[in-house]
């Protein structure tokens, strides 16, 4: 009972990803979750009859194989299948204008030539054709397959010759995204476009956003019949899948089962120990947290094993949340989802200067009770943690300083919905003090802030032999095809590159 192959630390998307690719392969799996729910940031939860999502709202890549749809891939590795429903695009409010808008790259430029002229249109023309070459270069690497540290000689050389007609192009993968985009954009909105795509991406600007992440996405909404997914039942109906295809080949999940610390003789992990004082043992330890957590987990006198680098990482801002439900009567034509800027002339960072709303009800009415909406609403990764990180919750000053600060959804919102402050009928408001409670995330962070002109983000490995991490503070990186790739990472390395080739040959 108390003995495992391995133990995953954390149920979020890698941790899962990881967790189904090694059950599917006979290993025994147990995963610990502190959290009542599983999903990390993804999971989702109800109240009087609605379904409120926590994190992730856009999603896509769930019904694809593609080598950049990693997620998608997993799915289809363990036969578990998500119930999607397609649809094409979001509501911008920017300074410029407001409008609808469609991925796809004819979309845009019909936007561009309509709010900026043939001039700004050329300069994205010019843009793009810098931009395509990488996204190639993307869409031939197999991303579950190519952790920087697992590559031999032999890997290298095959993936460079399928790259070889875009070879050239390889070394701007490696660098900030505003490298590129300031080459070939002078037009304010463009450059504030880009800008906006990459922070919501990263949390940080396009100088600091990695240039293999954004040619990713502009690979996936800027191709021709671009799309994007929702999953019917919200992010929960993804993380219900990973559980299915973990649990169906002997995986075990425990819930509300905090991990305290990794126990180690001399070097080598030999399990951990929970917050109950029960000891489980296990051959691999996965460290499916944020790098804070992860140290955490460790004795002290091991701490001095990791580079200094990684205990001196910046980490993003955090968040604040608004979920309501309302009344739905006589509301026509409301978009899925909405982007908000207030004044491009803040930077994308400053504090509540962009808010991103969902209202899933509107694609899926199962979100809602019958004749309502529910919506969730964040400002990404730009709510300072030092403002609250000494208030108590449900404090008067905590909630009257929450009240002030998430006032900033309302502009928009009355935008969207005039009527809205009489059509709500619950509401909740969320600061970085809740996302580090429901999230276990260290100051409610989006993730750690690596800079791509400074260096990639950390691998799977530790300077111990069979501890391993995944997520967003590994290795790709942050966002859904991200971690899911960063489990695969570790599911490879536990099984070895000979059983994992067996898994992943599903694919062809």
């Amino acid at each position: 009972m108390n003995n495992f192959d391995v133990i995953i630390i954390g149920s979020g998307i890698g941790g899962l990803c990881s967790g189904a690719l090694l059950a599917s392969r006979g290993k025994k799996v147990l995963i610990c979750e502190a959290h009542s729910k599983p999903g990390g940031v993804a999971h989702s939860f109800k109240s009087r009859g609605y379904t409120f999502e926590s994190g992730p709202s856009l999603w896509n890549g769930l019904e694809s194989i593609s080598n950049t749809s990693p997620l998608g891939q997993i799915l289809h590795l363990i036969d578990e299948k998500v119930e999607v429903k397609r649809y094409k695009g979001w509501k911008v409010l920017v300074p410029e204008a407001e409008f609808n808008l469609e991925v796809g790259d004819l979309p845009f430029r019909k936007k561009i030539k309509e709010l900026r002229g043939d001039e700004a249109l050329n300069q994205w023309d010019s843009f793009m054709k810098a931009v395509k070459p990488l996204s190639r270069i993307i869409d031939k690497m197999p991303l579950l397959t190519t952790s920087p540290e697992n590559l031999n000689l032999q890997e290298i050389l095959k993936l460079s010759i399928k790259v070889l007609p875009e070879i050239s192009h390889a070394n701007n993968l490696r660098k900030g995204f505003g490298e590129i985009a300031n080459k070939f954009l002078t037009d304010p909105f463009l450059k504030n476009w880009v800008d906006l795509l990459s922070f919501l991406i990263s949390g940080m600007s396009m100088d600091d956003t990695n240039t293999a992440a954004m040619a990713t996405l502009f690979n996936e909404w800027f191709k021709p019949n671009a799309y994007l997914e929702y999953p019917l039942g919200g992010s929960e109906s993804v993380v219900n899948a990973l559980i299915r295809g973990f649990k169906k080949n002997g995986g075990k999940l425990l819930l509300s089962s905090k991990v305290k610390n990794i126990n180690f003789s001399n070097e080598f992990a030999t399990g951990v120990t929970l917050e109950n004082n029960e000891t489980i043992n296990s051959e691999f330890i996965v460290a499916n947290c944020d790098i804070w957590n992860k140290h955490s987990l460790l004795p002290s006198h091991l701490i001095s094993k990791f580079k200094d680098k990684e205990f001196n990482v910046e980490k993003c801002k955090s968040f604040l949340h608004i979920h309501l439900g309302f009344d739905a009567t006589n509301i026509k034509d409301l978009p899925i989802h909405t982007i908000w800027v207030d004044d491009w002339g803040r930077g994308i960072t400053a504090e509540r200067n962009i808010a991103v709303f969902s209202i899933p009800s509107v694609i899926d009415p199962s979100m809602a009770p019958k004749g309502k909406h529910v919506l969730h609403g964040y400002t990404p990764a730009n709510e300072p943690w030092e403002i609250w990180e000494n208030l108590k919750p449900n404090s008067k000053e905590y909630n009257d300083l929450k009240e002030e600060r998430c006032e900033v959804f309302m502009k928009p919102l009355r935008k969207i919905i005039p009527d809205i402050d009489k059509r709500i009928e619950l509401k909740m408001l969320g600061t970085p003090l809740t996302h580090q409670r429901f999230t276990n995330t260290h100051c409610g962070s989006y993730g750690p802030a690596i800079s791509a002109k400074k260096s990639l983000f950390p691998g799977y490995k530790t300077p111990f032999k069979n501890v391993l991490a995944c997520g967003a503070s590994t290795f790709p990186g942050i966002g859904i095809p991200a971690v899911a790739a960063s489990g695969a990472y570790c599911a490879e390395a536990i099984l070895g590159k000979k059983e994992f080739k067996k898994i992943i040959s599903k694919l062809n």
